[in-house]
């Protein structure tokens, strides 16, 4: 859904000065304590970036659903808060959210920061290095949005699967325990995906443009 919007994905995003890095380089524990100033830069831009786009028609028909469903729960593992922008409230953002900074050491969230594009800002707290809110490779999910993800999953009657590759886990499994908890699997998808073949409906299309007509399909609008 990000990339409708005009976010590049983590991948596509290694280009320019990024290029010869590796993910590795860049979004793990190891390589911050390696160089904490280079991968705060590649997320400060990555930031910037973000700051520049705009939700888009899928993020806004995803908020339009909730207000007409009984219950509604939006789990994502975008990082960039589009679809807070769009209106969705208690959104499980299960890969963090880069909008957000938190300490190395401690842990603990800063509500502000100072960046003065020389020296990587530090913990109010502690002192130690701030690092974005994100999931780094080898890193766990945060275990209460998993929580509450699962929950939200084996209680659904329909599950959307949307934009989605259906190959990051433990986020991928999702689909596959609301189908055999009885719920209607709907995937909404440009391609072909390994949970394809499970789901039982699929729209092919873009979300910014598949989504928007559903809403006015279900409910008139």
């Amino acid at each position: 859904m990000s990339q409708e919007s005009g976010v590049p994905t983590f991948r596509d995003a290694l280009e320019g000065l990024w290029a010869e890095y590796r993910p590795e380089d860049l979004a793990t524990p190891e390589a911050f304590r390696r160089d904490p100033k280079r991968v705060w830069d590649w997320y400060a831009g990555r930031r910037e970036k973000i700051d520049s786009v705009t939700p888009n028609p899928g993020h806004y028909a995803l908020a339009a659903m909730a207000d007409h469903a009984t219950r509604f729960a939006l789990i994502t593992q975008n990082v960039d808060g589009l679809h807070q922008k769009a209106g969705s409230r208690g959104v499980i953002e299960l890969h963090g959210n880069i909008r957000r900074v938190r300490c190395f050491d401690c842990g603990r969230p800063a509500e502000t920061w100072q960046d003065d594009g020389r020296h990587v800002p530090i913990c109010a707290a502690c002192g130690g290095f701030l690092r974005p809110d994100v999931v780094w490779f080898g890193e766990l999910l945060p275990p209460g949005e998993m929580r509450a993800a699962r929950e939200a999953v084996l209680d659904c009657q329909v599950f959307f699967s949307i934009g989605t590759s259906g190959l990051v886990h433990p986020a991928a499994s999702l689909a596959y325990e609301a189908s055999r908890h009885q719920a209607v699997v709907v995937e909404v998808n440009l391609e072909q995906t390994p949970l394809s073949s499970a789901a039982d409906y699929i729209l092919r299309g873009r979300s910014g443009e598949v989504l928007p007509e559903l809403v006015k399909a279900v409910w008139g609008e």
